[in-house]
């Protein structure tokens, strides 16, 4: 198992670098046509777009994993090891709740917008809406899993 979520991992970073290198690369084309030709290739910003909001849930599905989120410790510092874990069992549950906000919605959305088409690209719009879909769908597994093993430590009141 823990060699899929290696592989997964590593899948994730791949795509983000090459998504980064993308559109790192249709951006600088298009500023140098900008001012060295006054003209531009006007698909790039469309297409940069999508792939920004692409970037940014994938990103977020492959920090979540790896744990490197924004927290704040200060109150959780002072707490025991079981309250902490007890704590931890909360506040996931809170996330998981968010996912499934965020999963429910993504899917309106994606239905709404699927038949509509970017203007320029021709990229249906609600393609935007199923990476927000497959990002609450990851974390959520990830929430799952986290909330498991922090049962059964709780339950076999391991200290960890």
């Amino acid at each position: 198992m823990r060699e899929l979520a290696q592989y997964v991992n590593k899948a994730l970073e791949f795509t983000l670098v090459v998504i980064l290198a993308v559109m790192s690369v249709l951006v600088f084309i298009n500023v140098v046509l900008r001012y060295g030709f006054h003209s531009s290739i006007s698909m790039t910003e469309e297409l940069s777009r999508y792939l920004f909001v692409w970037l940014t849930f994938l990103g977020a599905i492959l920090a979540f994993s790896e744990n490197q989120h924004v927290r704040v410790t200060m109150f959780i510092d002072k707490l025991t090891e079981q309250k902490r874990k007890i704590l931890s069992l909360f506040t996931d549950g809170l996330m998981l709740y968010c996912c499934y906000l965020i999963l429910m919605g993504s899917w309106i959305q994606f239905q709404l917008n699927i038949n509509n088409i970017a203007p320029i690209s021709g990229i249906p719009i609600g393609i935007n809406f199923l990476a927000s879909l497959i990002a609450a769908i990851a974390i959520g597994l990830l929430l799952i899993a986290r909330i498991f093993s922090t049962l059964v430590l709780l339950i076999k009141g391991v200290n960890k």
